[in-house]
């Protein structure tokens, strides 16, 4: 898999002051901020981090991991052979999730982590997902959405 970025999506009490902290932590603003949500954007390591606001996330502080990839072809690619190995669980198609319209396949590792392997179809201004919180999109009952609603 030629990966254009890992991702790492956390949960966070405070969303606002863990993006000032991050900012601080890798020199650089946000690459989208909005209620509840944040994420960065680097290229040095080449991340994807997200902040999800979920004061009272009972699992940890991990939200799920994921891979970013170039274009929806490789996604496709990807929820193929994850199909046919018996590890997709679900998967989203041009579906709007954490302030972007995104493409996707999820799957569970042993231990029940969440993985997504996604590409992003087109990253919403914040007039165009003005409707669509942080909170009703990147968590629900403080796990990822994976039910074909969002990550």
């Amino acid at each position: 898999m030629t990966a254009a970025k890992t991702h790492l999506s956390l949960n966070v009490t405070n969303a606002e002051r863990s993006a000032k902290w991050y900012a601080e932590f890798f020199a650089m603003p946000p690459h989208k901020v909005r209620q509840g949500y944040a994420n960065f954007d680097l290229e040095n390591p080449p991340l994807k981090l997200a902040l999800n606001e979920n004061p009272s996330a009972s699992g940890g502080a991990l939200n799920h991991l994921g891979v970013l990839l170039n274009s929806r072809d490789e996604v496709l690619e990807h929820r193929a052979r994850l199909e046919q190995a018996g590890l997709a669980h679900s998967s989203e198609d041009m579906e709007r999730c954490c302030h972007a319209i995104q493409t996707k396949v999820w799957a569970n590792d042993p231990d029940g982590n969440m993985w997504e392997i996604y590409t992003i179809e087109d990253d919403l201004l914040e007039e165009e997902d003005a409707a669509a919180s942080a909170t009703e999109c990147c968590q629900k009952d403080a796990t990822p959405c994976c039910d074909g609603d969002c990550c």
